[in-house]
């Protein structure tokens, strides 16, 4: 059984995103340990790449951000070797398939295995080329979590029927960014999912309000928030991980 179940126990999860290294590792992990003491169920955590597609510019500029400031896989990986003694929710990598392919897929998956890393999201991996990762994954007990994006219709049960870990629902087209509301009918898509697995699936892209994520969490298992944190880190910098606790609290208290 995946760890990454135990997240969506205790009811409707919250799931924040954070990117690594921005402005630096030590404000990650004071807004990841915030986030956890607030009630996060499950961390996201954004492995910086130069070209992140899925992207809308807050997550870019957090990219653009990290890099310049000198983070490596590498040191994310000491980073999460260092926070894995104090938090124990599961964890997931979000990152691009070019980050895994040029650290080498097995060295990569194998590691994430060590320090504690539960799942791993790539938003660039098309489902019709898992078979890239699947095997690594499997043998090291990594879940690869695949995405489901309101064009994927009729590879909705498909894409569910093998899913890991949890399903990302991708609430809006386009990329990443909070949006004022959120137009797709997400319960039709929920729906198809609840008939092919028992996996859980949590909804993502868009949600920034204590609002949408209820909306969205009453259909679905989850509400996964990023940019709208990015945002928080962005205006406070190393101060900001009180912020993103008191922002984190007010989400989750209105998923109960």
């Amino acid at each position: 059984m995946s760890n990454i179940r135990s997240a969506f126990n205790g009811g409707k999860a919250f799931i924040p995103f954070i990117t690594c290294g921005d402005p630096d590792l030590e404000t990650t992990a004071a807004c990841v340990r915030a986030a956890v003491k607030n009630g996060a169920d499950l961390i996201e955590l954004g492995i910086p790449f130069s070209d992140p597609t899925a992207e809308g510019p807050v997550i870019q500029g957090a990219n653009i951000r990290a890099l310049n400031g000198g983070v490596t896989t590498d040191k994310i990986f000491d980073f999460v070797r260092e926070i894995r003694k104090d938090v124990k929710i599961p964890m997931v990598f979000m990152t691009y398939s070019n980050v895994v392919f040029s650290y080498g897929a097995d060295k990569f998956i194998s590691t994430c295995k060590e320090i504690g890393i539960d799942g791993l999201i790539l938003p660039d991996l098309p489902f019709e080329e898992k078979e890239e990762f699947i095997p690594q994954c499997h043998k090291y007990g990594v879940d690869l979590i695949s995405l489901i994006a309101p064009t994927s219709n009729d590879r909705i049960a498909m894409i569910a029927k093998e899913a890991e870990g949890f399903l990302y629902i991708v609430s809006s087209l386009g990329v990443t960014g909070t949006r004022s509301k959120i137009t797709t009918d997400l319960k039709s898509i929920v729906d198809v999912v609840r008939k092919s697995t028992d996996v859980p699936c949590a909804v993502g892209f868009g949600i920034s309000t204590p609002e949408q994520a209820k909306k969205t969490s009453d259909i679905s298992d989850g509400a996964i928030v990023g940019s709208a944190i990015i945002k928080i880190i962005e205006k406070y910098g190393k101060d900001a991980p009180e912020h993103v606790g008191k922002y984190v609290k007010e989400m989750k208290e209105s998923i109960k």
